[in-house]
């Protein structure tokens, strides 16, 4: 059965930040777990840290308290300071699937914006890949407590 096309649809989101493209990439990779949103925590247990290991086929992840971890991905393309890809494999429910072919992407580029300020560019597509909750994951992240509450946080990281 073939997804509607609003499914298909990426959502895309873009704000401009007050630093170089080499420091906007570094504090969204290497300081991910600093400002990813405690409450979106998907383990077990609370939140200690937010991995991004820094290479293509890297995990990003989320570390327990007890030093647990839960996955949610897999890095697919680090390309500093200038990109990263994400494989998003979490279903509607928020649970962790395996299989590459049910995960969507995300995208983000740093692109300069001159006078040090950097353009950080956010495209979620490929929705259709997580079959039935494809609406659901999709309407997550166009939520006003989706990417844009996320890159909110990333924002106020990037002022600390």
């Amino acid at each position: 059965m073939t997804q509607p096309a609003e499914m298909k649809d990426a959502v895309r989101t873009s704000i401009v930040v007050p630093a170089t493209p080499e420091h906007a990439f570094t504090v969204f990779t290497e300081q991910f777990g600093a400002w990813w949103p405690r409450d979106y925590s998907i383990g077990k247990v609370d939140m200690a840290d937010f991995i991004v290991e820094p290479m293509a086929g890297g995990r990003w992840y989320e570390v327990g308290v007890d030093g647990s971890e839960c996955d949610t991905g897999r890095v697919t393309a680090y390309v500093p300071p200038n990109r990263i890809v994400l494989a998003w494999h979490l279903n509607g429910t928020w649970q962790f699937d395996p299989d590459p072919d049910h995960a969507s992407e995300v995208e983000v580029r740093f692109v300069s914006a001159g006078d040090g300020r950097t353009r950080v560019e956010l495209e979620h597509g490929h929705f259709e890949r997580h079959g039935a909750d494809a609406p659901l994951v999709r309407a997550a992240m166009d939520s006003a407590g989706g990417w844009g509450h996320c890159l909110a946080a990333y924002v106020a990281r990037l002022a600390a």
